[in-house]
């Protein structure tokens, strides 16, 4: 197979250019939203009256507070060095029908999907025009190599081995996926960034995206009828009211896994590195800084990097995973499964 047929900048460009947008509307009006609003006030609320209980002397910030307001949203992009950038407030007027009411500021987390979007952009724009140059007549290096080995990985071991047959249609959606929170895990270990991965109403849009995708696949490779005879599992119509209910569970609870789950380890990484940090300031040792704080905190955050690639790949494997099992025919895994251990 020729080298330029592994990254398909065009179709991968295409389901980018339409998702991205979509999710950057969707975070942009939910990220904010008045549940999560009332959280952060109540958090922010706590420190005076903590103080006020200790006979009103002013106190400096817990250390469960600032990791709550370092794991949560906010509308403050913080850079010490440049101070704080106050972020922008919106909403739609409460007399749009539908819409009324909704909060669509712009909040740190959706300027971290900003940066992500133009990252990625640049990132395939430069492997593009160097494979432009190159063609197919010599290797790539550089940052060309590195993209390749992931592309080329995304497209054999994770969509051909679990979609089979017609996985080049999905090839751009994974590899789509697998890149967008990448960037945003590894955007997140950056000083004063933010992992946009971290809040869950990033990982509920991609897990929507894989839903939609997964039963769109499902419905054209065994059409309507097939698609509701599965829903029955091959059994007695007497057990249809106990199975098809089941059935239709099951279609919302594997994008509800890959959104606890995203949204879990992302930012459960953060509040550990945080925890350890602070150990620190609480026992108000040197030595327990020097012995426990830094190296801990060090190895989780080395520990983290790995992660970031771990949780892209575990998102867009289990995708690739509900595909082929919503797309296979009845012994068609089967059959795929002994071809690829003969081969």
């Amino acid at each position: 197979m020729k080298r330029s047929n592994l990254i398909q900048p065009k179709a991968l460009f295409r389901v980018f250019a339409i998702m991205v947008p979509l999710l950057l509307n969707f975070s942009g009006g939910v990220a904010a939203s008045a549940a999560q609003h009332e959280v952060s006030v109540k958090v922010e609320a706590s420190v005076p009256e903590a103080s006020a209980a200790h006979g009103g002397e002013a106190e400096a910030e817990t250390p469960g507070v600032v990791i709550m307001h370092h794991v949560m949203d906010s509308h403050e992009f913080a850079f010490e060095p440049f101070g704080a950038i106050e972020l922008p407030k919106m909403s739609i007027p409460a007399s749009v029908p539908f819409l009324g009411g909704l909060d669509i500021s712009i909040t740190k987390r959706v300027v971290m999907l900003w940066i992500v979007a133009v990252a990625l952009v640049l990132v395939f724009t430069i492997v593009g025009s160097r494979y432009k140059v190159m063609g197919s007549r010599k290797a790539p290096s550089g940052i060309a190599n590195t993209m390749e080995a992931l592309v080329q990985f995304i497209r054999l071991d994770v969509s051909k081995a679990n979609i089979g047959h017609g996985f080049e249609k999905h090839t751009p959606f994974l590899l789509t996926v697998f890149m967008f929170i990448l960037f945003c895990n590894l955007f997140g270990l950056i000083p004063y960034g933010s992992t946009a991965t971290g809040d869950i109403n990033v990982t509920l849009t991609l897990a929507v995206f894989t839903f939609f995708v997964i039963q769109i696949a499902s419905v054209k490779a065994h059409g309507i009828v097939g698609f509701l005879k599965h829903l029955t599992v091959g059994t007695h119509w007497a057990l249809w009211i106990i199975m098809v209910p089941i059935e239709i569970i099951g279609l919302f609870t594997k994008p509800f896994a890959l959104t606890v789950r995203l949204f879990a380890n992302m930012t459960a990484g953060h509040i550990v590195i945080l925890s350890l940090i602070f150990i620190s300031f609480i026992m108000k040792s040197y030595v327990a800084a020097a012995v426990v704080s830094v190296p801990f905190a060090t190895f989780i955050y080395l520990l983290e990097i790995f992660v970031a690639f771990l949780q892209a790949f575990i998102f867009t494997m289990l995708t690739s995973l509900f595909i082929g099992l919503a797309t296979a025919h009845e012994g068609g895994h089967d059959e795929h499964n002994t071809a690829a251990a003969h081969h």
